[in-house]
């Protein structure tokens, strides 16, 4: 029998997630994390979270707070509220812990928690990525996973709203 307790359990407050990480870096595990909106997840998401898991033994995936999410794509989102979106995260089974960040980027969380990689999907440097220079600084990787063409939450919405106006 599956325990639904087990996807909340995974969404986590900074200081507890500090805690967690701090004590798995002390038995060598390595740290991954990666963030996005995740407003409607699609095949590409899935792929980049894949990529990301890949990267460590252990998956942190940082979500934009709403207040974040329509600040960043417009006034007409998020689609899905933060809750919704990060349980949806957590039910992934590539995903080891979910936090919601009210920044416009993670930097101050990636700051505090430090992971051994960051993970980044899309055409960025290195150099545009939030955090990347406290990571590089402690020792750690940047990853920049390609995007898959013809997926995206934009794309999902537009395609949407030409078919159902």
């Amino acid at each position: 029998m599956k325990n639904i307790n087990a996807i909340n359990n995974k969404i986590y407050t900074l200081d507890k997630l500090a805690h967690l990480v701090n004590g798995l870096k002390m038995i060598g595990k390595t740290i991954a994390f990666t963030n996005g909106c995740f407003d409607i997840v699609h095949e590409g998401h899935i792929y980049s979270l894949s990529q990301a898991a890949k990267e460590a033994d252990f998956l942190i995936v940082g979500v934009n707070a709403d207040k974040s999410v329509k600040k960043l794509k417009g006034d007409d989102r998020p689609i899905n509220n933060e809750h919704s979106r990060s349980l949806l995260l957590a039910s992934i089974v590539l995903v080891d812990a979910v936090i919601v960040f009210e920044e416009d980027t993670p930097q101050q969380l990636i700051a505090t928690l430090l992971p051994d990689v960051l993970v980044k999907g899309g055409d960025y440097t290195v150099e545009q990525i939030a955090g990347s220079k406290e990571v590089l600084a402690n020792g750690g990787r940047v990853v920049i996973n390609k995007i898959i063409e013809g997926f995206s939450t934009s794309g999902i919405i537009e395609h949407i709203r030409k078919t159902y106006s």
